[in-house]
């Protein structure tokens, strides 16, 4: 994630409810999917988990930038 996306979202996670949401279950798969990729081996359970994981944290990747979007057009008075 960029700089600037990073600096946004620490300005606007306490104010928007929705963000903060979105945002702590981002750090949340990471730390998981941190988890799987120590692993040498992952079992057939195991790696659909991660797929499954990776499928989430990119669908809340893609509502954060929806939001970041509409901030940002805010900032600029669009």
């Amino acid at each position: 994630m960029e700089k600037r996306d990073l600096a946004l979202i620490e300005e606007w996670k306490e104010k928007d409810p929705e963000l903060r949401k979105l945002w702590q279950e981002h750090l949340e798969f990471e730390e998981q999917l941190e988890a799987f990729n120590k692993r040498v081996y992952l079992s057939a359970s195991e790696e659909l988990e991660r797929k499954t994981i990776q499928k989430k944290k990119l669908k809340g990747r893609d509502q954060i930038e929806r939001i970041l979007i509409k901030l940002r057009q805010q900032k600029t008075g669009m």
